[in-house]
């Protein structure tokens, strides 16, 4: 391990549970007035990384996913389009293709997604491959093993060493935080892949429980402020998994302005990855349009 390294785990604090589980408490015991609300829920669509990752993705779905992201629903008026479509790296050229010039990202998981069970020389070919397919962002994993064995050095040359392959790409970089056991450990892990070079610190891939967490991401939050006090440096924040309620979405709202302030409240430093909170959304805004629920059956799954 380098002395900068040393450095940076050192330097990262303790994190007092039972105060995140309090802060994050009193936020989620809320109410927001309907106009926010309804501002609210359409930042919430603009920020949403709409995903498939699944081994029976084919060239149709990822189409009929990339029209959906730029065409959430046409009979509501006002609607954003999403911030970007996630794929796998053979799916990119056909989602790039898809979005066209709608101003919809792709991005492309990568580095073995979502185990990271590769070797160094894979993990970098499989983001060449995607960047070289057209991707905007790259959505790594970590060697979690590496991780909890204590290797440190490792971790953080691997996100340097994808972040160079990523070129102009933007770089989240996937904790799995559902693996690392604890609190300490996440803001350990956040701190080592900003040094490292991440625009992004994300929480899941989606495939572990548990995924997000409101005190997961009020942790990774704390460790983007810190860094940006001490830097200036603004990083993104993206918590994925087990989000699929506009009612909680809106709380990761709250948290994020409330900790970070309201220049993160954008798609450039704020995403949620998720495959089923648009829907709800576009259900939620529906209702405050006609004054009823619809049918879950009146938004397309894809």
């Amino acid at each position: 391990m380098t002395k900068d390294i040393k450095a940076i785990l050192a330097n990262s604090p303790a994190v007092d549970q039972v105060g995140a589980e309090e802060r994050v408490a009193r936020i989620q015991s809320r109410s927001i007035k309907n106009e926010s609300k309804v501002q609210g829920l359409k930042m919430i669509l603009n920020m949403i990384d709409l995903t498939t990752l699944e081994g029976k993705d084919t060239p149709g779905k990822i189409k009929q996913m990339c029209y959906k992201a730029q065409h959430l629903h046409d009979s509501i008026p006002g609607l954003p389009t999403v911030a970007a479509v996630c794929v796998y790296p053979s799916m990119v050229k056909i989602a790039k293709e898809s979005v066209g010039n709608s101003g919809v990202k792709v991005a492309s998981v990568s580095t073995a997604f979502p185990s990271g069970q590769a070797p160094m020389s894979v993990k970098i070919d499989d983001t060449k491959f995607a960047v070289d397919q057209g991707a905007d962002e790259i959505d790594m994993v970590i060697s979690r093993g590496k991780f909890l064995q204590g290797e440190y050095n490792f971790v953080f040359d691997e996100i340097a060493q994808i972040k160079e392959a990523c070129g102009k790409a933007r770089l989240k970089v996937i904790l799995e935080t559902g693996e690392l056991a604890n609190l300490d450990q996440v803001r350990k892990a956040s701190d080592l892949a900003i040094h490292a070079g991440a625009d992004f610190i994300k929480t899941s891939t989606g495939k572990i429980q548990p995924a997000a967490t409101l005190p997961v991401t009020y942790t990774m939050l704390q460790a983007i402020r810190d860094h940006y006090v001490a830097t200036g440096q603004m990083i993104g924040m993206k918590p994925a998994g087990g989000i699929s309620s506009s009612k909680l979405a809106l709380h990761y709202l709250v948290l994020v302005k409330e900790v970070l302030g309201e220049k993160w409240l954008t798609n450039e430093y704020f995403r949620f990855g998720a495959s089923s909170l648009a829907n709800d959304v576009l259900l939620q805004l529906d209702k405050i349009n006609t004054g009823y629920y619809s049918s879950s059956d009146y938004i397309s799954i894809d």
